[in-house]
């Protein structure tokens, strides 16, 4: 590590996943990196946009699920959880062709978004990656007002992201990807960058 935290030398991978719920630090964990080693972001709201545009309901029914449900984010958070995990799994072809491409053609890229799944990491190869999880859902609360003040507490928002992360966790734990929590922030991007795809373990 030199005097500055970076992370010294270029990175072994052509694809860096930060994936986690919401309200995690995923963003800012994502931007550090592709600074840290000059390489562009991608963010899988990105992908969901673009594939809204070129789509319509019936060709793609879960990522279209939030315009075509809105009153569904009210569910009870269990509910809620279950069509983002749906939805991530309608994803995993796009965000595969994304990572080929970049593999393929020899591009390093940070990916980051909610709806990443564990199975996109190689552990070791071309595609590494981390997960982010907070368990504790007042910190997620609190990350969220902090983040958005005029919305007030968004307990419900924070529940989701809570049960989505742990589900997320334990997909990643059991495929070798690294399972980050993000407190302390100072030091995060610098944790994350280290471990670069090792074995799974809490950090």
């Amino acid at each position: 590590m030199s005097g500055t935290g970076e992370v010294p030398g270029p990175p072994g991978w052509r694809v860096f996943v930060v994936g986690g719920a919401s309200g995690m630090g995923k963003t800012g964990v994502a931007r550090a990196l592709a600074r840290r080693y000059d390489v562009p972001v991608v963010e899988v709201d990105d992908i969901v946009e673009a594939l809204l545009a070129v789509t319509l309901p019936e060709h793609l029914p879960e990522v279209h699920y939030w315009r075509t449900h809105p009153e569904a984010a009210r569910r009870a958070p269990e509910s809620v959880v279950e069509r983002q995990i749906a939805i991530a799994e309608a994803l995993v072809p796009a965000v595969e062709a994304v990572v080929a491409n970049h593999v393929g053609t020899d591009t390093p890229v940070v990916l980051e978004g909610d709806y990443l799944l564990p199975r996109v990491v190689t552990p070791g190869g071309p595609v590494r990656g981390v997960f982010l999880h907070e368990d504790d859902e007042a910190q997620v609360t609190a990350n969220y007002l902090r983040r958005e003040p005029e919305a007030g507490p968004q307990r419900h928002r924070a529940r989701v992201s809570v049960l989505y992360g742990r589900w997320l966790a334990a997909r990643a734990r059991k495929a070798g990807v690294p399972v980050v929590a993000p407190r302390p922030w100072e030091d995060l991007a610098d944790r994350v960058g280290r471990l670069g795809g090792a074995a799974a373990q809490p950090v």
